[in-house]
Formats: structure tokens, C-alpha cells, sequence
């Protein structure tokens, strides 16, 4: 079967399908351009024959690889695969494969990784965040890959970004339990090492602070990795160390925060009567948590489908703005109020 396969035609799959070879080009590099019905016969013809492109003698022809490369921390945050699920989905319409890589949160891997995928072909890269090793950035200028950051917006930077305000978000959600009357605030950030994200939320927390004339003293802040226990240990310590209790904690992401809901209900803290928490990112489980997670939602799935859209129109040769903002929103749920007295 694999010797019929590669075997097959363009010529033998528009046969089968009724419809000229050129049909069934356009279904493969161009489906926008190809009616639904057509397509349908197209793809119905190519498996009942087996039928597999060439993509090795398709990119010599066009220059293209029509490869797609994506650049996450990890795939363990579901935040990050709902990302990648949108890019890939409007890479498909298009013909374009994504191949995805993931460094840990490690600058010096997240180049090897580029580097990889670039040799395989990757002819533009979706990253996340605004920090990367300059090695990268002069890789992707030497081999003119285009790319486009995400979850980060810097209006006035020189690389293009689709994303948001990190600092001003944080701020935020800090001004949210500053105006219901809370004082004694505490964080659990995530890391800070190589993670521009989490720099500027935890500065956009100080400096909404202070603006109210309350400083957050270095005692008050645990960074720790993404996970639930990780939540329930920094939790854990900030209630040993602060003393009067801390009246609010703000989390880093939600899944910190539910890590924290969790200790502090071992604990017998009512929350939000005894403590406020509030995390970011509105995963799904959020809003099921016992009692539900006030956060900061992302758009995930719009940044990955624009940042796909962003590169498409550049490998397309058209002229697009390289800063691309996505609207972020506060969530008031059921785990914040005002202090009690």
C-alpha cells in the first residue's frame, strides 16, 4: 500500500475527484479559494488513493517549507495549549504545519529549540514573551525568519508582539482589593528568572501599592514554580511568617491561587471572609473552585489565532502592524471582599 501511495498523482486524485489538477492544488495550498463541496471530493479522493504531498519537492519549487515553528515554557499550563490549539487551527486553513517545542522556561534551551526548528524547515516562530537570549533575535534576523512575541505588548519595542499589558493588568487586580479596604497584602509570584511576564506583573503589584502608600516588603513575596502544591506550600509559609494574618493574597496564576484556596480551607480560613485570594489567567477551573476564583482573564485563544494571522500575512509579503492588543478583563468572583474588622 505505502508503494501504491507514493505512487499517486495530483492527476489521479483530480480524476477521482472530477475536477481539474489544478482544483486540487488550490484545495491543498489555497482552500480558501476552493468551494467546500470541491474540497470535500478532494480530500474524500486523496484517502481513498493514499495520497501524500511531497513537501520536500513542494518547498524546493515554492522556497516555502510551509512549517510554522511554536515556542512555549511547558505544555503542562493549560493556558499555553490553548494558545498553541488556536494558532495551529489557523495555520491548517492555510496549508501550514506547526511544529511545537517547548524549553522549560530556560532561555539557553529555548535557542537550541529554535535553532532546531529553523533547521527543520520552520520558516517564521511563534514565542512567548519579550525576553529571549539576543542570540535568538540575531538567529531569527540572519536567516530572515520572521516571528512575532506573544503575551506581552510593548508598544513602543522594536519586535512585534500580540498581547497584553502585563503590569497594568496586575495593577489591576492589586487596585480591586485595595479598594475593598485590604492592607495587609501578600504575593505568590511565579518565577522571575527569564520570565519578563512575571517581572511586570509583580512590579505593576508594587507600584499600584505604593501609589496607595503601602509598600510590600520582600518578606511579603514567594516565588515559586506553577503547581497546586507549590500554591499550598507558599501559602503555608506566608501565614507562618506574617503576623497580623494577611488579609489578601494575589497569586501569580490561578492555578497558585487554587493551591492557596486549598491550604487555607485546611487551614479552616473562610474564604473571603478571613482571606481574599485572587489569581490570573481565568482557566476554566476557576470559575468551579470552592468558592469560585476572581482573576484576570486572558484572551488565549485570540492571541494565538492572531499571532498565526500576524505571521500568515507576513510570509504572504503583506504589510501588517506589528503590535497587536488584546483585551484583558477583570473577573470578580467569590473569593474576594473587604477585610474583616
Amino acid at each position: 500500500m505505502q508503494d501504491f501511495a507514493l505512487k499517486v498523482r495530483v492527476t489521479d486524485v483530480a480524476r477521482l475527484a472530477g475536477c481539474a489538477p489544478a482544483t486540487v492544488s488550490r484545495a491543498l495550498n489555497n482552500p480558501d479559494k476552493v468551494s467546500p463541496e470541491k474540497r470535500a471530493r478532494v480530500e474524500s479522493a486523496m484517502k481513498e488513493l493514499g495520497y501524500v504531498r511531497n513537501h520536500a519537492a513542494r518547498a524546493l519549487r515554492s522556497q516555502r517549507s510551509h512549517m510554522v515553528g511554536v515556542l512555549i515554557p511547558t505544555l503542562d499550563y493549560a493556558i499555553y495549549a490553548s494558545l498553541v490549539g488556536a494558532a495551529t487551527r489557523r495555520l491548517s486553513t492555510a496549508g501550514i504545519s506547526a511544529l511545537v517545542a517547548t524549553f522549560n522556561y530556560d532561555l539557553q534551551t529555548e535557542f537550541k529549540e529554535a535553532r532546531l526548528l529553523i533547521e527543520r524547515g520552520a520558516e517564521a516562530l511563534i514565542l512567548i514573551g519579550q525576553k529571549h537570549d539576543p542570540a535568538l533575535y540575531s538567529l531569527l534576523h540572519q536567516h530572515d525568519v520572521c516571528f512575532v512575541n506573544t503575551y506581552t505588548l510593548d508598544p513602543h519595542g522594536t519586535h512585534p508582539s500580540v498581547g497584553f499589558d502585563n503590569e497594568a493588568a496586575a495593577a489591576a487586580i492589586t487596585r480591586h482589593l485595595v479598594h475593598l479596604g485590604h492592607r495587609n497584602i501578600c504575593v505568590i509570584s511565579g518565577r522571575t528568572r527569564d520570565n519578563d511576564r512575571t517581572i511586570t506583573r509583580l512590579a505593576g503589584i508594587r507600584q499600584e501599592l505604593m501609589r496607595h502608600g503601602i509598600e510590600l516588603q520582600p518578606d511579603r513575596v514567594i516565588e515559586r514554580s506553577y503547581s497546586i502544591a507549590n500554591g499550598r506550600e507558599a501559602c503555608a509559609t506566608l501565614l507562618a511568617r506574617i503576623h497580623p494574618q494577611p488579609t489578601a493574597l494575589i497569586c501569580g496564576n490561578d492555578v497558585l491561587a487554587l493551591g492557596a484556596i486549598v491550604e487555607c480551607r485546611e487551614r479552616g480560613l473562610r474564604i473571603p471572609e478571613d482571606i481574599s485570594i485572587v489569581g490570573f489567567d481565568n482557566l476554566e477551573l476557576s470559575k468551579h473552585s470552592n468558592p469560585p476564583l476572581t482573576t484576570v482573564d486572558v484572551p488565549t485563544e485570540q492571541m494565538g489565532d492572531a499571532a498565526a494571522g500576524y505571521l500568515l500575512d507576513r510570509l504572504d509579503g503583506k504589510e501588517v502592524s506589528p503590535q497587536n492588543s488584546v483585551e484583558v478583563q477583570l473577573i470578580l468572583r467569590h473569593t474576594t471582599a473587604p477585610p474583616a474588622r
